[in-house]
């Protein structure tokens, strides 16, 4: 792990740092191949408009991605960024200080095609000033994942926000097929846009727009998607269960040609 403030690098993470007292950041985390973040670039412009909607300072582009070379150091594998509005005393206005950044490896999880999901009870809030933004609050999504029952098969969970709209899946974004037409929830109320979500809706041709859980429910294909683990298909939700569908076989090869991370092999997932 590599921690700094500003342009210098330390050695701890200071008492009053907002990350830790509001979450009071931001973060992205990366697929990398071979020391490499394929798409470093996709991740800097999201974070690059969560800096400025917080209004949080970013560290210089160049040094954080050497940072993230050094660390990585041609291996495979997570990286993690995190960047915080600094330290700051006590109360939530914002004081005038370097930001606080650091970079962590972290190992890339094992190959899965397809997933079961679930309905999640907790709800997310609507809040169009965060929307899109992935910052450093993810209690909605630590609260969804809580609900689980011991033993529980499912890989994921579907969230909604309080008026029941589809939203995303715990920690992925997700897509719907009905007949000819691919379609994705809108996030400008709540919700994370995901850098794999971006590439697919290009990809795809996809429409944003609300989706009602019976839309979900009577699909004709559903997949999961997010950019350290790709493209997810879905297999069952709750008594719905799917076939393996050749559009979305079609995009994890799409996937595979645009980051070398995805790559299919004829290895087993």
């Amino acid at each position: 792990m590599r921690l700094f403030e500003g342009s210098t690098r330390v050695d701890a993470i200071a008492a009053s740092n907002r990350g830790l007292a509001y979450g009071d950041g931001l973060f992205e985390t990366m697929r990398a191949h071979r020391g490499d973040v394929p798409w470093w670039d996709r991740h800097w412009m999201r974070l690059r408009r969560g800096g400025e909607a917080l209004g949080i300072a970013l560290p210089d582009e160049a040094q954080a991605r050497a940072e993230a070379h050094a660390l990585l150091d041609g291996r495979d594998g997570v990286a993690k960024l995190v960047v915080t509005r600094g330290p700051g005393g006590r109360g939530y206005a914002p004081m005038a200080a370097p930001s606080f950044w650091m970079l962590s490896l972290h190992d890339a999880p094992p190959r899965q095609d397809r997933v079961t999901l679930r309905w999640c009870d907790t709800r997310l809030a609507i809040q169009p000033r965060l929307a899109g933004h992935k910052h450093c609050n993810r209690l909605e999504q630590v609260l969804a994942r809580a609900e689980w029952r011991e033993g529980e098969a499912a890989d994921d969970g579907l969230m909604r926000d309080v008026d029941g709209d589809v939203v995303s899946a715990i920690a992925g974004n997700v897509f719907v097929l009905n007949g000819d037409s691919w379609t994705t929830p809108a996030i400008d109320r709540c919700g994370v846009r995901g850098v794999c979500r971006a590439w697919a809706i290009d990809a795809l041709d996809v429409r944003e727009t609300r989706i009602a859980a019976d839309a979900v429910e009577s699909a004709d294909a559903l997949f999961v998607c997010n950019a350290v683990r790709g493209i997810l298909e879905v297999a069952r939700l709750g008594d719905r269960v799917w076939s393996p569908h050749p559009q979305v076989a079609w995009l994890r090869e799409r996937l595979a040609t645009a980051h070398p991370a995805f790559a299919l092999t004829s290895e087993s997932p």
